[in-house]
Order: structure tokens, then C-alpha cells, then sequence
């Protein structure tokens, strides 16, 4: 990305996310699943760490108890170090308005505003306005700029995803959590997103935290943390596709033993 309009970063040293002894427990009694189980784990600012397991690992919880689109059962959250569980419904929006940015598998675009409108929408119900030149070079970064005008419904697939990217980039929160961002897109688009991503943290010091299930996609992460039955139980940095895929491998033969 062309850094001309650099975003705010943290400092070098600062947590955009964490979670400590995090537990989340469905339902009660025989029935109650545990799918978070004593997790510890924090996201350190300008970093992009992929969270991989399989269908149940507790990935999609993780990632929506941090974002306080979900509450723990015991356990602390925090955001650009404030913690979530202390804040009330109306700070607890605000925070997840200004300090999160969401990159969602199914798009969640409103079919009826423009690209445009729906890049602003966040900040517009916050009762800001844009930054225009940090939304002039995240728009055209992405190559949307001439699509502004357009709804969801004439837009590609791969258009469509730039514009939730573009949406969770202009606030410039403290973390954009991704959940299986390229999943319904086919391979060249969503190896741009991927790439997009990766150009955010590296060029603007933008931190991801995302759950995906393919290593081709984790690869473009700088770490790996690897869940199974709500438990962290691996980590790997720096990884590779045949990496990620032989760490996934050797974990599930591991847990399929014990």
C-alpha cells in the first residue's frame, strides 16, 4: 500500500487484543459445552495471527468473545486495553463502533446503501465523519474507488469483500477480527483479499486477528494458534502452507489418540 496517508499505530509494544483465563460455557448441567476452556492469549499491535481447529475447536467464540459480540462465562477481555466485561451495553457498542473493525465470511453489507455508504456506516452511527484522504487511499488501495456509487447487488463477489474490508479499515480501529474472509470468494479474489490484509498490518501497523480453516490462507499471517476443544494447544510462527497443513495434521492424529 502506498503509506502517504499513514493510519495512527500503536506503539510497538502494546496489546490490541487479550484474553485471560477466558472460559465460555454453553448451556447447564449434562448438556453444557465448554467452548472456551481457560484460554490466555493476547494479540500484539501490527501483527497478523490466523486462528486454526476444527468444526467445534471454539474459533468463531474466541474470536466473538474478544470482540464483545459475545460474553465470556469467567474470564477477561480487553480491547486497546480496556476491558469488556467493566463496560456497560452503551460503552460496549461504542468501543466495538471505534476500536473494532469486523471482515465477515457472508459480506453482512446492507444491500440497500451504496459502497460508499456502507464503508461510512460505521463511523456515520457514531456521529463521525471520514477521514477523506485516509478514505481516498484505503478505497483506491483496494481498487473500489470508481465502484462507490454501486449496491452490494452490482458488485462482484471480490468487489463486494474489498468493500467490507474498506469498511473495517477507514476507522481505523485497534483490531479487525476476520472470520473465514476468503470463504466465499474464488481463488484469485481471495488471494487479493488475503494480500489486501497482509498490506494493512505491514503498511499501516493494522492488527488481524483471523479464523480460517485453510493453511493457504494462515500462511499470509505472521503467527498461527491452534485451538482444539477450547484449549490453545499450539502455536507457530512464521508459517508456510505445508507448515501449517502438517502442525494441523499431527494435532489432530495427537487429539484423535487421547
Amino acid at each position: 500500500m502506498d503509506a502517504s496517508v499513514a493510519a495512527p499505530a500503536a506503539p510497538d509494544n502494546s496489546i490490541a487484543a487479550s484474553l485471560s483465563e477466558g472460559v465460555k460455557v454453553y448451556g447447564k448441567g449434562d448438556t453444557a459445552v465448554r467452548a472456551l476452556d481457560g484460554v490466555d492469549i493476547s494479540f500484539a499491535a501490527g501483527g497478523f495471527t490466523a486462528v486454526m481447529g476444527p468444526s467445534g475447536s471454539g474459533k468463531s467464540t474466541l474470536m466473538h468473545c474478544m470482540a464483545g459480540l459475545d460474553t465470556l462465562t469467567s474470564g477477561a477481555a480487553t480491547i486497546g486495553g480496556e476491558r469488556l466485561d467493566l463496560l456497560k451495553d452503551k460503552a460496549l457498542t461504542r468501543l466495538r463502533r471505534r476500536k473494532v473493525g469486523f471482515i465477515f465470511q457472508a459480506f453482512n453489507l446492507i444491500p440497500t446503501l451504496t459502497a460508499r455508504e456502507n464503508i461510512e456506516l460505521p463511523l456515520r452511527l457514531d456521529g463521525e465523519s471520514p477521514d477523506t484522504a485516509w478514505f481516498d487511499e484505503v478505497t483506491t488501495r483496494l481498487g473500489i474507488a470508481e465502484r462507490l456509487d454501486h449496491t452490494p447487488t452490482e458488485l462482484s463477489g471480490g468487489q463486494i469483500q474489498r468493500v467490507a474490508v474498506a469498511r473495517a479499515l477507514v476507522s481505523r480501529p485497534s483490531v479487525i477480527f476476520a472470520d473465514e474472509p476468503t470463504g466465499n470468494l474464488d481463488t484469485t479474489s481471495g488471494a487479493e483479499v488475503l494480500a489486501l490484509m497482509r498490506a494493512a498490518v505491514d503498511d499501516y501497523g493494522q492488527t488481524i486477528v483471523m479464523v480460517t480453516h485453510d493453511p493457504n490462507s494462515a500462511k499470509v499471517a505472521d503467527r498461527v494458534v491452534f485451538l482444539f476443544d477450547g484449549h490453545i494447544v499450539d502455536t507457530l510462527d512464521h508459517p508456510t502452507a505445508d507448515g501449517v497443513f502438517e502442525r494441523m495434521r499431527a494435532l489432530s492424529s495427537t487429539t484423535s489418540g487421547s
